[in-house]
């Protein structure tokens, strides 16, 4: 795996280029968030990276109304009560707080663990939400505009994180689930694999279709991945590339 601290900041600089030539109108433009806007989508962004650096910072007080299960609702009504930000100062309350946030999170020391709604996870893994989150909004962006927003290596973080929360996903759903091996195809046609080869269910197909599935952006059963063995089809039912 590439260094997450540097693939985060380069995952933030692709959706910049992306945010920077926008037009007035088309941060009003619906994206494929269901209800909300590209401005809607750009300031839970801010919002979201706002709270990772109270977390750096160890405001507590930030994480006062952080209840499992409520997280996205939470998120619906902040961007609700938030509301109105012209473009320009959108694009730059996102910016003053994304931009230094992977040089923060390098600099904790080791075996820190940062409060991130309602669990404790490491600066490393920190970073992993964020790349994962922004990726995801990216795309309910750029595929609503109709804009291209290319796959890279860096969804080799973002595998990881659906294939290593496997367990938590399997137990926030009440299921009994089992290990679960993952070979998928990269972006540059190379093989990523995750978890025991001898694992009796295993997960295969694209990178770019896991991720997605686990972003709740493309249901399993229109995807090309092939589950088998006695956990594999429920590991595609509850995937998640989300660390709560």
């Amino acid at each position: 795996m590439t260094d997450i601290f540097d693939d985060l900041a380069a995952e933030y600089e692709q959706l910049d280029r992306v945010l920077g030539v926008l037009t007035p109108a088309q941060w009003d433009d619906p994206s494929a968030a269901e209800g909300w806007s590209v401005a809607d989508v750009v300031l839970h962004l801010a919002q979201s990276e706002e709270l990772a650096a109270a977390s750096i910072a160890g405001d507590e007080e930030a994480f006062a109304a952080a209840r499992p299960g409520e997280v996205d609702d939470s998120a619906a009504s902040l961007v609700v009560a938030q509301r109105g930000i012209s473009p320009a100062d959108l694009l730059a309350r996102w910016r003053a707080v994304a931009f230094p946030l992977p040089q923060a999170l390098r600099a904790q020391p080791k075996g820190t663990r940062l409060r991130w709604v309602t669990n404790n996870i490491s600066p490393a893994a920190l970073a992993t939400t964020r790349l994962a989150e922004h990726w995801t909004h990216a795309h309910d962006i750029t595929d609503a505009l109709g804009i291209a927003y290319p796959d890279t290596a860096r969804l080799r973080h973002i595998a990881w994180l659906g294939h290593r929360t496997l367990p938590y996903a399997f137990a926030a759903e009440g299921i009994d689930g089992g290990p679960v091996y993952c070979e998928l195809t990269a972006p540059d046609g190379g093989t990523w694999t995750f978890g025991d080869p001898d694992s009796p269910s295993t997960i295969t197909g694209t990178a770019a279709e896991f991720c997605r599935v686990g972003a709740r952006r493309l249901p399993a059963a229109e995807s090309a991945l092939k589950a088998t063995g006695p956990h594999g089809p429920q590991a595609l039912a509850v995937l998640r590339n989300y660390a709560i």
